[in-house]
C-alpha cells in the first residue's frame, strides 16, 4: 500500500499518525510548529486522506506499510487516539524503528473493562451502525464529540471540518474496520512490556478517553510519564497548540 507522506523541518525524525477517519491535514498546522524542532514525517493511514487503496485496514497490515515506505531508522512516534495504538503495535513489531512514543489522546484498550477505563462499547456499535445509514452525518457527530463542550466550539468545528473536506472521505469498509480496531484491540499486554522512553497526554474534558486512564496506564508501565491538559478535549493540537508544543518538546529533548 503506498501512503502519502508530509514532511517539515530538519533534525530529530518524528512520525505523527492520525486518528480514525481523519488525515494529515487535520494536524498539518501543528506538524510545521513541531518542525521547528524536528524532522517530521505526517503520514496518512491506509485509506484514508491521499492514502487510497486498502482492502484490509489492520494493526499488522498498517505497521507493515509504514516500515517499508518510511526510512529505516528509529523515530519518535506521535500517535493520537487510534493512532496511538499504530504507534505502540509498530514498537512491538518494529522495535528498531522506535525510539520514544508520545501517546496523545490515546488509549491501548479504547472500550472499557471491570479492570480499565474506557468508552462504552455501545458508543463504537451505534456509530458503526450509523455509518451504513448516513456516513457523512457520522463523521461529523465523530468530530463533534471530539472539541465537544470546549468554548471555542465552533471555531474548532469550522476548522476541523475544512481539514476533513481537503479529501474524500474514507471507504465505508475503511470505517468500520477502524470501529472494529477500536472496539476489540487490547494492546495492554504490549504497552506493559516496551522498554522506550512513554509518554501519554490526556485532556481533562476529553469524552471519548478518560483521564482515568493515564493512572492505569502508570499501573500497567511505571516508566510511563502523564500529563493532563486542563480544558482540552480529544484535539488539543487544535485547541492548545502552544501547551501541547511545550509537553512534546519537554518530553523529547
Amino acid at each position: 500500500m503506498k501512503l502519502h507522506l508530509e514532511t517539515y523541518g530538519q533534525g530529530l525524525p518524528l512520525v505523527m499518525v492520525h486518528g480514525w477517519a481523519m488525515h494529515t491535514g487535520i494536524w498539518r498546522s501543528f506538524a510545521r510548529r513541531l518542525a521547528a524542532h524536528y524532522h517530521v514525517y505526517c503520514v496518512d493511514l491506509p485509506g484514508h486522506g491521499l492514502s487510497r487503496h486498502c482492502e484490509q485496514f489492520s494493526l499488522p497490515r498498517i505497521c507493515e506499510s509504514l516500515a517499508q515506505q518510511l526510512p529505516k531508522q528509529p523515530y519518535v512516534w506521535l500517535g493520537w487516539s487510534l493512532g496511538g495504538m499504530v504507534a505502540v503495535e509498530m514498537a512491538r513489531l518494529f522495535p528498531d524503528r522506535v525510539s520514544a512514543i508520545a501517546l496523545l489522546a490515546s488509549n491501548p484498550c479504547f472500550v472499557g473493562k471491570a479492570d480499565w477505563p474506557g468508552i462504552k462499547e455501545s458508543v463504537l456499535d451505534s456509530f458503526a451502525e450509523q455509518l451504513s445509514l448516513d456516513c457523512q452525518a457520522t463523521l461529523l457527530r465523530f468530530l463533534s464529540l471530539q472539541i465537544n463542550g470546549l468554548e471555542n466550539f465552533k471555531a474548532l468545528s469550522k476548522t476541523m471540518k475544512a481539514a476533513v473536506r481537503e479529501t474524500d472521505t474514507p471507504a465505508q469498509h475503511i470505517l468500520q474496520q477502524g470501529l472494529t480496531m477500536l472496539k476489540n484491540e487490547d494492546l495492554r499486554p504490549a504497552l506493559r512490556d516496551l522498554k522506550m522512553p512513554i509518554a501519554a497526554i490526556f485532556g481533562n474534558r476529553d469524552s471519548l478517553v478518560p483521564v482515568s486512564v493515564g493512572p492505569a496506564l502508570q499501573a500497567l508501565n511505571p516508566s510511563i510519564t502523564v500529563n493532563v491538559m486542563s480544558n482540552a478535549a480529544h484535539a488539543p493540537f487544535l485547541s492548545h497548540e502552544t501547551d501541547l508544543l511545550d509537553l512534546i518538546t519537554d518530553f523529547v529533548n
